[in-house]
């Protein structure tokens, strides 16, 4: 039975979430500006449930008397979830200190001082991190070149793809990815000024 008063309400708060400015956001809060996609919130479940039965198994263990062999079984339980964790954390997250690209295993933050252009182009990308490429959108930044007076445009190894169009965040979602470029490429206009 669909409750329309329920998507109607997380539809108002998440463009309420989206909408946030610079000047109307805490200042020194990070925040996400979209909320994580279907592909990276299933990843995240199936890892806790592969979680919830190894942590399962290492009591079984621990109750057949091999403490060594529990612990270790108990270990790879946690160290799956806070892979998941990191999963569902991974992103781009902004606040009035810059813009942080959270990954998996590693976490850039850059100062909107070293923050040059950001930008929405069409290009290939990678569909759901993998190595096949598609026809897609991107979120680029180009950091400020040294002199800090422009875009370091030119130079392939120095920018750095934000956001797809194809990742796990928004390959169902294509209008959600345009509102996300969007603020995030505002958040870095109002920094500049």
């Amino acid at each position: 039975m669909p409750l329309p008063f329920v998507t109607a309400d997380r539809e108002d708060r998440v463009q309420a979430a989206q909408s946030v400015t610079l000047a109307e956001a805490d200042r020194d809060l990070w925040r996400r500006p979209y909320r994580p996609g279907p592909w990276r919130v299933g990843g995240g479940a199936l890892l806790l449930l592969l979680a919830s039965y190894v942590l399962f198994s290492a009591l079984v263990i621990a109750l057949a008397g091999s403490l060594p062999s529990a612990a270790v079984c108990a270990g790879c339980g946690v160290l799956v979830i806070v892979l998941a964790v990191r999963l569902l954390r991974a992103g781009v997250w902004v606040s009035s200190h810059g813009l942080r690209q959270a990954g998996l295993l590693r976490t850039t933050t850059l100062r909107w001082a070293e923050v040059g252009v950001v930008r929405t182009v069409q290009r290939p990308v990678r569909w759901l991190g993998m190595p096949r490429t598609v026809q897609g959108q991107a979120l680029v930044l180009y950091p400020r070149t040294r002199a800090g007076n422009g875009a370091a445009g030119s130079d392939a190894e120095e920018r750095r793809i934000l956001l797809t169009d194809h990742n796990a965040d928004f390959l169902p979602r294509r209008p959600g990815f345009e509102r996300a470029a969007d603020v995030i490429e505002s958040w870095a206009a109002e920094s500049r000024s």
